[in-house]
């Protein structure tokens, strides 16, 4: 009897707990079938063959150095080639994450890999030690699973990043004259 009174207590004062425990269940319910759908999203985005094939890209490009070693391909085209490999990375930060930001990123770790890999012969020492594929790759994955460190770096970076890939483009244009000019004075 006593639980009646304090239940018709509580109502008169408003403080209907059913009702409240109702709602926090649903939106709890919510919540997890919001964090399920973005968890299969994750798991289709990983599975996706874009992403298999940028993980076997990186794995080749940078360790086990086939990056460097197509960048001894002379009058940049072992540097284009490196470059064209690198296009699912785009793609894919673009087109499947959506993701302007993170695109950025993608495409300035490619330009400085493009622009070091031109320098003649220090290049290829270069693209030893850059792993801008291993690099894209950990970006992307991190955008994928949610990496709040990840994710604000990129954003914070976005519009300085854009700015950098202007310069980067700049300077490229300026190492590949001076790479052609430097193998025009060999041959």
């Amino acid at each position: 009897m006593e639980s009646s009174r304090r239940q018709q207590a509580q109502s008169d004062l408003g403080m209907n707990f059913e009702r409240e425990d109702l709602k926090r269940n649903a939106a709890l319910a919510k919540e997890q079938e919001r964090v399920e759908k973005k968890q299969a999203k994750r798991e289709q985005m990983m599975n996706r063959s874009s992403y298999r094939m940028m993980v076997k890209t990186a794995k080749y490009m940078d360790k086990y150095y086939l990056d460097p070693l197509i960048g001894l391909i002379p009058g940049g085209v072992g540097d284009t080639i490196s470059s064209l490999v690198a296009l699912p990375f785009i793609y894919y930060s673009l087109c499947v994450v959506k993701s302007i930001p993170l695109t950025l990123a993608v495409i300035y770790n490619i330009l400085i890999d493009v622009m070091l890999g031109a320098i003649p012969v220090i290049g290829n020492v270069f693209d030893i030690f850059k792993r801008s594929y291993v690099e894209n790759l950990r970006l992307i994955t991190g955008y994928i699973e949610d990496d709040k460190e990840i994710i604000s770096k990129v954003r914070k970076k976005a519009f300085a990043t854009a700015l950098l890939i202007a310069v980067v483009c700049f300077l490229i244009y300026w190492v590949v004259r001076a790479a052609i000019a430097f193998f025009h004075m060999l041959f």
